[in-house]
């Protein structure tokens, strides 16, 4: 048994009412598949049983031709990492956020607000941190549609 087959191990019982889809792209790596509104209690879950700790929220823009975008929470329990994988809907991109469970998200969750256009359902407005405070709104420079000439539309009142 190596290292990561233990806590891969515990936290696949830790949530396995929540296991529908699940991957191993490595044998260190556990991904599982959740619809956002299985977020919450998840997360929940890995708080209140110790399992880890958030190392980082991440977005993937898959391409417009799918239709989503993907948010991945990646928790950490020595070498082993569970990644939490929501898809969402391109044009109605929301997640709920998990700051009231761990604080220390807030910068993630701003981050992914700001530049990929997810909007975090329950964090409080707050004012840009990475991009500047005259950028465009609706224009998110992660996502693979994202060409600098939309900077130069907004500027001249185009949409």
């Amino acid at each position: 048994m190596t290292l990561t087959q233990k806590p891969l191990e515990r936290v696949e019982a830790l949530l396995e009412p929540w296991l529908t889809r699940t991957e191993r792209p490595a044998d260190n790596r556990l991904d599982i598949w959740l619809p956002a509104d299985d977020l919450l209690p998840v997360v929940a879950t890995l708080v209140e049983d110790e399992w880890g700790y958030l190392a980082a929220i991440t977005g993937l823009d898959p391409g417009v031709a799918t239709g989503e975008l993907h948010v991945l929470y990646h928790f950490a329990e020595g070498a082993a990492v569970v990644t939490l994988r929501v898809a969402v809907p391109r044009d109605e991109a929301e997640v709920p956020t998990i700051r009231p469970l761990i604080p220390l998200a807030a910068i993630y969750e701003q981050e992914l607000s700001e530049v990929l256009g997810v909007a975090i359902i329950g964090a409080p407005a707050r004012g840009r941190l990475f991009l500047p405070d005259d950028w465009p709104a609706g224009v998110y420079p992660l996502r693979k549609d994202f060409q600098l000439e939309q900077l130069d539309d907004k500027e001249q009142g185009g949409s």
